[in-house]
């Protein structure tokens, strides 16, 4: 590409945002309640149609299996809550920004709403227990909800043992950012190119504002605005970023057109340019990037003095770089059914992912024999593996990891001991030397 070209493809289909997720957690927590409710009012009464099945039990057994199963879920559902809090105050610690990036919350409110709702089945059935009228399918389905629920909350210790720890947490955010780089960057995107737009001719184009209160731009629908170009015959030319923050006022886009644009176009445009109060890892590479430069630096701080966090950081700023190290990366025209050029929108370059990845680190890291290590090779394994007009990004990041090494780390021995590239950070073999 040149600096005249841009890359254009086929509009992506939509993605779920954090919130989306947060509100089908919320509302599957809702429905495992409600639902429990409405098992223990409505499945006692079904029995009087079914055949007799279940566990037998005498009356006085089932109210005290039904109050027991009850007490026992109530008692766990306060135990979830207290994980919930261990949780959020451990990842506080490594980035207040990975509270809302990452996905342990939902799995935990869910797993909160299991446990309620089979509390409330067994109180409404419970309810419903009177004489000798054992409801003996109720008790029994109770009794499965109880082994149902203990393997959901033996997953969540196993969740709460990752998500306390730093390198669990950069997993975490790692595999996010994985997915959401195959989906917005596909490795066998087919491409082409359109000339770049000229800004210097968007002054006498319509523009589309912002109204809304100051927020985050958190995601766009590629084809929402696609189809809205096509419709009206018109180009839209977005002047903000997904992850730029926005200004009630502020101009977001510029519609180009041959003749009068509609009035109502401006509007609908902005509706489909999604906004929230923070930048999401599910629309945004660049901020997951940013979360795991966040946890690297955090550990490297005096107070923490955690290389071994940074280091497990780094591996997945690794695995993340080599993913983008041949894809085709930056501003790119959104094209319609006929390969007409509709929607432009900025986007990072490659040397703005490396920017955001690594330069913290360098500057942070290198006083600590580890942390220099590890970066070492992975600039090594990113410069053979990048194609060649992106090498030059990477060979200024290992230029300066000499400079910033040698002059925090001034006795020869350990400058030494520094020099040699090890994936570990410290102990691993020494690289293989492919011909």
């Amino acid at each position: 590409m040149t600096a005249h070209q841009v890359r254009a493809r086929a509009p992506h289909r939509g993605w779920s945002t954090v919130r989306d997720r947060r509100a089908r957690s919320r509302l599957a927590a809702l429905l495992l309640v409600a639902g429990g409710a409405v098992l223990g009012w409505g499945l006692p009464r079904w029995e009087n149609h079914l055949p007799a099945e279940g566990l037998g039990f005498d009356a006085s057994t089932a109210q005290a299996t039904m109050a027991a199963i009850a007490g026992g879920m109530i008692t766990l559902s306060g135990f979830v809550v207290t994980a919930i809090t261990l949780v959020v105050q451990t990842v506080l610690g490594m980035s207040p920004r990975l509270v809302g990036a990452l996905g342990h919350f939902s799995r935990y409110l869910i797993v909160f709403g299991l446990l309620v709702g089979t509390a409330v089945f067994s109180l409404v059935g419970l309810s419903t227990i009177r004489g000798d009228d054992v409801p003996r399918l109720s008790v029994t389905f109770a009794i499965a909800l109880v082994v149902f629920d203990s393997v959901a909350v033996l997953y969540l210790l196993a969740s709460i043992r990752d998500a306390v720890t730093g390198g669990g947490l950069s997993r975490s955010v790692g595999n996010e950012l994985r997915t959401v780089i195959d989906r917005m960057y596909p490795p066998q995107e087919h491409l082409s190119l359109r000339p770049a737009p000229d800004p210097a001719t968007y002054a006498g184009l319509t523009p589309v504002v912002h109204t809304g209160p100051p927020s985050m731009v958190s995601a766009l629908d590629e084809k929402g605005l696609v189809a809205l170009a096509h419709r009206h015959d018109v180009r839209v030319h977005l002047v903000c970023a997904v992850g730029d923050f926005v200004r009630a006022g502020q101009t977001a886009a510029y519609v180009e057109s041959a003749g009068p644009v509609p009035s109502r176009l401006p509007r609908l445009l902005a509706s489909r340019i999604h906004r929230g109060p923070s930048r999401t890892v599910e629309s945004d590479p660049v901020y997951g990037l940013r979360l795991l430069a966040d946890i690297a630096i955090r550990a490297l701080s005096p107070a923490v003095n955690d290389p071994t966090t940074a280091v497990q950081a780094l591996d997945q700023v690794e695995d993340a770089l080599l993913s983008l190290a041949d894809r085709p990366v930056g501003p790119v025209w959104f094209l319609d059914e006929r390969g007409a050029a509709r929607v432009f929108c900025p986007a990072p370059l490659w040397e703005d992912f490396v920017t955001v990845a690594l330069d913290e680190t360098l500057v942070y890291g290198s006083s600590g024999l580890q942390t220099v290590r590890r970066l070492r090779a992975l600039l090594d394994r990113l410069a053979d593996t990048v194609p060649a007009e992106r090498a030059a990004v990477v060979v200024a990041r290992r230029q300066a990891l000499e400079r910033l090494a040698g002059a925090a780390l001034p006795d020869p021995f350990l400058r030494e001991v520094s020099s040699h590239p090890d994936s570990q950070g410290m102990g691993g073999p020494a690289p293989l030397v492919h011909p």
